[in-house]
């Protein structure tokens, strides 16, 4: 799932990032209000991480001019204003949660986690489990399984079959999945999707009968029960 980071403190940023990386997310950063709202507008974010202390704005109104602008995705607050009031305006500024500063990693990222199940659940998927024919994949321990067999996976690939799993039966490109699951444009003289949806191939279908991840000629793979 795509995230975007907006933190003008270059060092919070990357720190985030990092962190939100090492557990499978993709993760933009975005130093400003103004450059937030071109991103999300060129983008599709599953959450925005929104700092209210920026240079050109507060966040507050970029929260503001997110909802003006048709985000409906969910939107973490950060900052070091704790008092009731600035809660309630934040909240009432478009954000879903609020969290002040300081605050630990493990708090940030349950935050976040319990962001996106809710926002999962509003739109009919399971809060924890992605299922689709005998393939599971459990966002909360982190675990694949097929025909009941644990499969071990690393975070890229875990990253590679959930969104995979979030657009069953939905062709993806091989743009989508470089914005969704590597965070970077993507490079067209580069081949490692295709790389990893082969190792994911080999742990997911290989040891089994019926193939789920299939090539779409032209546009790029789907996951799916017949090709």
């Amino acid at each position: 799932m795509r995230i975007l980071v907006v933190e003008d403190q270059i060092k919070m940023a990357q720190f985030v990032k990092k962190g939100l990386t090492e557990v499978g997310y993709a993760v933009d950063i975005s130093e400003s209000g103004a450059s937030a709202e071109t991103m999300v507008a060129e983008n599709e974010y599953d959450l925005v991480v929104l700092d209210i202390m920026l240079p050109d704005q507060n966040g507050m109104d970029t929260a503001r001019h997110l909802r003006r602008d048709g985000y409906e995705g969910p939107i973490l607050m950060l900052t070091a204003l704790a008092t009731t009031k600035d809660k309630v305006n934040g909240l009432d500024a478009g954000a879903d949660d609020y969290l002040t500063k300081p605050y630990s990693f493990d708090e940030l990222l349950a935050r976040v986690r319990a962001l996106l199940r809710r926002k999962n659940s509003t739109t009919g998927v399971s809060s924890s489990t992605l299922r689709y024919q005998d393939l599971e994949l459990d966002l909360l321990s982190r675990k694949a399984r097929r025909e009941g067999q644990d499969i071990t996976l690393t975070v890229k690939e875990f990253s590679l079959l959930e969104y995979l799993l979030r657009n069953v039966e939905r062709p993806v490109t091989r743009v989508q999945i470089a914005e969704h699951v590597w965070d970077v444009h993507f490079d067209s003289e580069s081949n490692v999707i295709d790389v990893y949806i082969n190792l994911l191939r080999k742990k997911i279908d290989s040891p089994f009968s019926k193939k789920l991840i299939h090539t779409v000629v032209g546009t790029g793979y789907v996951l799916r029960e017949n090709p």
